[in-house]
């Protein structure tokens, strides 16, 4: 047999291997079209075990909004990007994933939006900031015990929706916070004036730290922790009320 005849002989099988895959493909998915809607299935993914999303909530929005959800309808007739949008449209998930398996079944995946701080006001409704920096509503599920945020800033912090737009510093102190183990043990609430000065109160000692605007980050809180280290275990935990931080290279104590 020459080279040629090689030649030929492999792209023979080579398009009859194509043809049978090109068939298998559309018998698949001539299957797929066939099949018919088994049932619901939402899983939502915790975070620390914390759901401000609960299943039984998305699984009765999806089956109230689309009646194409019925026991033998085709799962080609269900538009899942429309489920996922639906989902989407709860204001504490984060990203939804909708598809089917072999068996019918229409399959939800939820991720959840983390909160990391509560803004709260005396007289009106509060709000947590996610981490990504969005304002999200409180939870008729889940309350979270997360660092505090009010003051004269309060409302217009709720009324930002986005807080990466005009108030990246404040989001920065707080994604500062929640990353350590010590501050975000430690720091208990922030509170916010109309200038964007910020005092903080903690969960161990009666100081206000006056920390200024959300600044120099590193610089403060190191001058925090010297507090801690030298002038406490000198001076005692009672013997200030005040402790200023916002200016370089000083601790002021009163």
């Amino acid at each position: 047999m020459g080279l040629k005849d090689v030649k030929i002989k492999q792209s023979f099988v080579f398009t009859a291997l194509l043809l049978v895959l090109l068939v298998f493909i559309g018998f698949v998915e001539k299957k797929g079209a066939e099949r018919s809607y088994h049932g619901l299935s939402v899983k939502v993914k915790g975070i620390s075990d914390v759901y401000f999303v609960e299943e039984e909530e998305i699984s009765s929005m999806l089956l109230k909004e689309f009646p194409s959800l019925s026991d033998g309808a085709k799962l080609e007739n269900i538009a899942l990007r429309n489920l996922e949008e639906k989902v989407e449209s709860h204001p504490f998930v984060k990203n939804a994933e909708v598809y089917t398996d072999l068996k019918g079944d229409v399959l939800v995946t939820v991720d959840q939006y983390r909160p990391m701080a509560r803004i709260t006001r005396p007289l009106a409704a509060d709000g947590y900031i996610s981490s990504e920096g969005l304002i999200l509503p409180t939870s008729t599920h889940y309350t979270s015990r997360v660092l505090i945020v009010n003051g004269a800033l309060a409302n217009e912090l709720l009324a930002a929706k986005d807080l990466t737009k005009k108030h990246q510093g404040l989001l920065d102190l707080i994604n500062f916070i929640d990353q350590s183990e010590f501050w975000s043990a430690q720091i208990a609430s922030l509170e916010i004036d109309r200038n964007g000065n910020i005092n903080m109160y903690q969960q161990v000692g009666r100081q206000k730290i006056e920390f200024g605007k959300p600044e120099d980050l590193e610089s403060k809180f190191n001058k925090i922790n010297l507090f801690y280290e030298e002038i406490v275990p000198e001076k005692g935990w009672d013997a200030y009320t005040r402790v200023n931080v916002e200016f370089k290279d000083q601790i002021i104590c009163e």
